[in-house]
């Protein structure tokens, strides 16, 4: 791992920023100046102002991303700041390049305020199709997307949904290869911050818009650091509050090992080295571990396997099962951005889950999702929201 550090740190340096704004048009003649500046330009200027719409049709906004960070939750970093988030954005903005041939730059707000993250992208937003909020940390992110939502383009908190929708296409899958209906499965959240109550909300169907092809989960035991999120603690901000309302239904209380007592399921969206094989014996049948703490899982595959772990998923690309959100947010924006759509809502997620779920088309143990490289899946989720947000229109 040091090595790759060191081979990562040298690119960094060498290439002084991994992305460049180049020309649509190579200007050679005073003709093509004149087209693509004065006085040209001034009749485009004008279409937009007399029908502001036909800015899509003349301007960069209809395939180009803002990744907006404030820094304060880069990766498993913690509280970097704005000027160090920038290596992690400017990767955003290549991935979203690649998969779905998308324009994305990073906007690295050097604030932490709630107010001024959403006063900034206000003023932003003219010059963009989309919002991709990143590495901003809970529950601040719960509301900046929320109060974001009707700036008349798509605002999406990766690590919420991104995270949360690759994970139920994985578990869609996952269910399927031990032989258990989704509905069925009791599964364990370790972790309460924004990707952990975006996959309980996705998969307990709250605030959806339609019901799931199938039923939702029969229950979540959610735990943060302190243990199982219950109606006894009197230690809950308002949105770990709101959690007990759709999960827990037996108000099981203790730690993350009682809550792992006959589960079916562990999701870890937490810290490294968390479990070792014997909480995995705790489980039911044919375990379903996804350990996506990132660069250290929860629980290393081999050490999961060992305690009866029948599929096991990371968030790492050098085992099996990689939980990944580029297998998300690149056809998202995509379908999003071709349909003009106003906001990424709630079925355009679901028809995302489904459509990386389908994108394997044998599930086994060692694949549940799509291999991260599988340039296919980017289209075929920006197909099936692009046609989610055109019904919806």
């Amino acid at each position: 791992m040091e090595d790759l550090y060191s081979k990562s740190l040298d690119l960094h340096k060498r290439y002084k920023g991994k992305i460049r704004v180049t020309s649509a048009i190579d200007v050679r003649t005073t003709d093509d100046l004149s087209l693509v500046y004065s006085p040209g330009v001034a009749e485009p200027c004008r279409k937009i102002f007399d029908n502001p719409e036909s800015v899509y049709d003349y301007t960069i906004k209809s395939n180009t991303v803002a990744i907006v960070s404030d820094g304060s939750a880069v990766l498993g970093l913690g509280n970097l700041g704005a000027a160090a988030s920038i290596p992690v954005m400017e990767g955003k903005a290549m991935l979203f390049k690649k998969f779905a041939g998308i324009n994305a730059f990073p906007i690295c707000i050097d604030s932490q305020d709630t107010e001024k993250i959403i006063e900034t992208v206000k003023l932003i937003a003219p010059v963009f199709g989309g919002v991709n909020l990143e590495d901003i940390s809970a529950p601040r992110s719960f509301e900046i997307e929320q109060r974001l939502q009707n700036i008349g383009i798509p605002v999406f908190h990766d690590d919420q949904h991104g995270t949360a929708i690759v994970a139920l296409g994985a578990l869609l899958n996952a269910a399927k290869v031990v032989d258990k209906p989704f509905e069925s499965l009791r599964v364990v959240i370790n972790g309460a911050g924004a990707a952990g109550i975006a996959i309980a909300k996705m998969l307990k169907c709250v605030d959806s818009e339609h019901e799931f092809d199938k039923k939702p989960v029969a229950d979540i035991i959610m735990c943060d650091s302190k243990g199982i999120i219950s109606k006894d603690r009197t230690d809950l901000n308002p949105t770990k509050q709101e959690v007990i309302t759709y999960t827990n239904s037996a108000n099981l209380t203790g730690g993350l090992r009682d809550a792992l007592v006959d589960a079916d399921v562990f999701i870890g969206v937490s810290v490294g080295n968390l479990l070792v094989k014997e909480d995995i014996k705790l489980m039911g049948n044919k375990p379903i571990i996804f350990a996506l703490a990132n660069p250290t899982p929860e629980i290393m595959p081999d050490e999961a396997k060992a305690g009866g772990a029948y599929i096991v998923a990371t968030g790492r690309s050098d085992f099996p099962n990689q939980v990944n959100n580029v297998l998300g947010f690149p056809g998202i924006f995509r379908g999003a951005l071709d349909a003009r759509a106003k906001r990424i809502t709630h079925k355009m997620k679901l028809a995302a889950a489904f459509s990386i779920a389908e994108s394997v088309k044998y599930p086994n143990q060692n694949l549940i999702i799509p291999p991260t490289l599988d340039f296919t899946v980017s289209s075929n989720v920006a197909k099936a929201v692009y046609n989610v947000a055109m019904a919806g229109k």
